[in-house]
């Protein structure tokens, strides 16, 4: 465990050199992510919306999980951080994540909660692109003895 918690932590500092951008942790990105996503939808006439509506709420799953995991109830903290970060200035939009401490500010530049943007980066890639070559798949071969088993 020693070992991975240390590749880890080089591997965050490799990225930090190669582009030293980084984001609110605490889900504050995803949050801030989903609502411009659902501003977006709302704008977008046709069948775009939904699948836009789908991503922000795929979006919702990394606070969501930070909640739960922390003993918190994943939907109302959800609910109250995402109507926090509606009613917040742009300044402090996307700032506002899940307080996984308990300390009762969930303002994470106060908290020095960040990420590398390019992890995010890749994660959101990486995750978008599994979703697409999921939906091209357009039929599934099961193995059987025969014809009469599908």
């Amino acid at each position: 465990e020693a070992k991975r918690s240390l590749h880890d932590a080089l591997c965050v500092v490799r990225n930090l050199v190669r582009d030293n951008r980084v984001v609110y942790g605490g889900g504050a990105a995803e949050i801030a992510c989903s609502l411009a996503v659902e501003d977006a939808a709302v704008k977008t006439p046709g069948l775009e919306q939904y699948a836009m509506r789908a991503f922000s709420e795929a979006l919702d799953a990394v606070p969501m999980a930070l909640a739960q995991n922390s003993g918190l109830n994943p939907i109302s903290t959800l609910a109250e951080i995402k109507s926090q970060q509606a009613k917040a200035g742009p300044s402090d939009r996307g700032k506002l994540g899940v307080d996984c401490m308990g300390r009762g500010n969930n303002n994470m530049k106060d908290a020095f909660v960040i990420d590398p943007l390019i992890g995010k980066k890749q994660q959101l890639q990486l995750a978008t692109q599994l979703c697409r070559m999921v939906l091209k798949v357009n039929n599934v071969i099961v193995s059987g003895s025969g014809e009469e088993d599908f």
